[in-house]
């Protein structure tokens, strides 16, 4: 917190800053942190405490719906990302962009989660929206008409920064260095991670039902050409291939197919189920506005 309080002197002196803090329900005092950091501040500090756990991207969401400003940054609170970024995301956005992108160019981290983060990204890039810059970013300055644009669709299940970018706002790319995390331990586990990417993936791509129909075909094409096969042996009087090995195969193969088939088409229904219950994507409990000094 102290790195953002002493960011602030680098911004031209007429720029005012707000925070807008969110309690993401979490159990281990970060509400208390929240308020004892409103209390030295308390001019421009927001704490959005919510009723139960929803997730970093609600709760993102949850904080856009209370902000203020003119323009908004989102950073995470390790503070790996760099505060002093900011000012020149700022300067951009003085010049009319409504969308800035702090890029993870590299990263100070382990090998297998930089790889991971690549592939995840890449995969993206690839098969679901082609205007994301590689590499991946969560550290993002934009307008007050996207933030209204964001927070008015209500969207579940996706990623709040993948849909800035599906808007369609020209943006700016500023690629930097994430930094080793220096204090605490991620929970970013491997399920949440997991969940993110269908989330992400299924949220902007139909490529996975695109795949299905591709290899449902291929397989009834394959199948068709080897009827046509047995049916030529046995009008020659040729004796058939003796082939229950080979039979088992393509029952268990096709079988699991189908199952995996089963299983991505569920998740897009279960997606759509769950926008039409139409659920609020979160509960405030309490917010505590900032307290204005009297002139």
């Amino acid at each position: 917190m102290r790195a953002l309080v002493a960011n602030e002197a680098l911004f031209p002196p007429e720029v005012e800053v707000e925070y807008v803090l969110v309690d993401d329900a979490s159990a281990d005092g970060t509400a208390a942190a929240l308020h004892r950091f409103r209390r030295q501040y308390p001019d421009r500090v927001r704490v959005v405490e919510l009723a139960g756990n929803v997730g970093s991207y609600n709760a993102i969401v949850a904080g856009m719906a209370h902000a203020t400003g003119d323009c908004n940054v989102i950073i995470t609170a390790d503070m790996q990302d760099p505060p002093e970024l900011m000012v020149t995301m700022y300067a951009y956005w003085r010049q009319g962009f409504q969308l800035v992108i702090g890029n993870r160019q590299d990263r100070q981290e382990g090998l297998l989660t930089t790889w991971f983060s690549r592939l995840f990204h890449s995969l993206m890039r690839r098969f679901a929206l082609r205007n994301i810059p590689p590499g991946g970013f969560d550290y993002v300055l934009f307008d007050r008409q996207v933030r209204e644009q964001v927070v008015q669709l209500q969207e579940r299940n996706s990623n709040v920064f993948y849909l800035m970018t599906w808007l369609g706002y020209a943006y700016v790319n500023i690629p930097y260095s994430r930094r080793r995390r220096e204090i605490g331990t991620s929970r970013w586990t491997l399920s949440k991670k997991v969940k993110l990417f269908l989330d992400s993936f299924l949220s902007f791509s139909f490529f996975p039902i695109r795949a299905i129909s591709a290899t449902g075909i291929s397989l009834g094409v394959v199948a068709m050409l080897y009827g046509l096969y047995l049916v030529a042996l046995r009008l020659s009087g040729t004796q058939q291939p003796a082939g229950w090995t080979m039979l088992m195969v393509v029952v268990l193969f096709v079988s699991a197919f189908q199952m995996m088939a089963l299983g991505i088409i569920g998740e897009y229904v279960w997606r759509g189920l769950d926008a039409a219950r139409n659920r609020p994507l979160y509960i405030v409990k309490d917010v505590s506005e900032p307290v204005k000094s009297s002139q």
